[in-house]
């Protein structure tokens, strides 16, 4: 009874496109964003924050830049860890080459950076698809790693490709605790996902997902194949090498290219599947259960073993997270291909229903 939009009358065009177009929405976003950004910050450990809260934030946002090629435009990519690192070493070679150069407009140049390095990589998405994108992209990848380990340059000559970027700040406001990378991340996830959800929405996102559906219909009513995606290479890697940039300089601080390996690929494209394909939500519902769920196996799956008198180790934990983790894409594939944003939507329209039948 109470999640419907009965009396909420739009009066202009304007107002009846609203991002949230019902009350409610509005209502429990903003509550949720004053959780996130004020009450969070006030009563979670450093520890919260450091193994759970940033790294969440940050794959969220990387899941969020997968899914708008993956999903939205429906261009299959193995490529996302290499996107990360160029933007990361983009944004170091900026702080460390040019004195004073400020850390946001840095990430911003490193995805700049990333985005013209996916744009060469997405050339292939003109000729092939499938399959074959999918190992064009996985080249990236390769290409990453020897670059950063061989051209020395673009690591200040360190003989191991091992950076490090100190004492980062924002407005002069160091990032050193947790609270505050934590909420320079939130603000930058935030911002961002408002910026995709209005593109998804506009005409480049319906562009997309013509492709995605049928790419030669969509060329046959008038969209330019090439325009729609290079366009989602480009706004994807750029997202990607944003968040690769904080993973690198606010979360770990020192990293070396093993940070942005072909495992970090797989691993976001398992949170776009189980998140939910084509869904904005859909990056924060998967990137939170592919960072608690390692967590909770860590803390629990001992504990519950051992009820049966079988111990565990960490080894042990680790191999159980990967077939549980391949478990649970095959489930997703079979039983809901749409991920945990379709359930969540299936949910929220049930309670616009409720208490009547359906």
């Amino acid at each position: 009874m109470f999640y419907r939009e009965n009396g909420q009358f739009k009066t202009s065009y304007r107002a009846d496109q609203q991002i949230f177009p019902i009350a409610q929405d509005r209502w429990a976003i903003a509550v949720l964003l004053a959780v996130a950004l004020v009450a969070v910050p006030m009563l979670a450990s450093d520890y919260m924050f450091r193994a759970i809260l940033i790294p969440f934030s940050i794959m969220a946002l990387a899941a969020l830049g997968v899914n708008i090629l993956v999903g939205y435009c429906g261009q299959i990519s193995l490529g996302s860890g290499a996107f990360m690192a160029v933007g990361a070493y983009g944004a170091y070679n900026l702080i460390a080459r040019i004195d004073g150069m400020p850390l946001v407009l840095a990430i911003i140049l490193g995805g700049l950076c990333a985005t013209i390095f996916g744009i060469v990589f997405g050339l292939p998405s003109l000729r092939v698809k499938g399959l074959y994108l999918a190992v064009a992209t996985l080249a990236a990848q390769f290409f990453a790693d020897w670059m950063f380990l061989r051209i020395k340059w673009l690591t200040n000559d360190s003989p191991s490709g091992s950076v490090s970027v100190s004492h980062p700040s924002v407005f002069g406001i160091p990032l050193e605790s947790g609270v505050s990378k934590y909420v320079f991340c939130m603000v930058v996830l935030v911002v961002i996902a408002l910026l995709a959800k209005n593109l998804v929405r506009g005409a480049i996102g319906r562009e997309w997902m013509a492709i995605r559906d049928m790419d030669v219909a969509a060329s046959v009513i008038g969209i330019r194949p090439m325009y729609a995606k290079l366009s989602a290479f480009a706004v994807s890697s750029f997202i990607i090498g944003v968040a690769g940039s904080l993973w690198g300089i606010v979360h770990l601080g020192t990293w070396e290219p093993a940070a942005f390996s072909v495992e970090v690929s797989f691993r976001l494209l398992f949170m776009v599947i189980i998140g939910g394909l084509g869904s904005i939500m859909g990056a924060f519902f998967g990137a939170a259960f592919i960072v608690v769920l390692p967590i909770f196996l860590n803390q629990f799956l001992p504990s519950l073993l051992g009820l049966f008198g079988i111990g565990i180790t960490t080894a042990g934990i680790s191999h159980a997270e990967l077939m549980i983790f391949g478990a649970l894409i095959v489930w997703f594939l079979i039983v809901e291909p749409h991920g945990l944003a379709k359930l969540w939507s299936t949910g929220k329209q049930k309670m616009r229903l409720w208490p009547f039948p359906h």
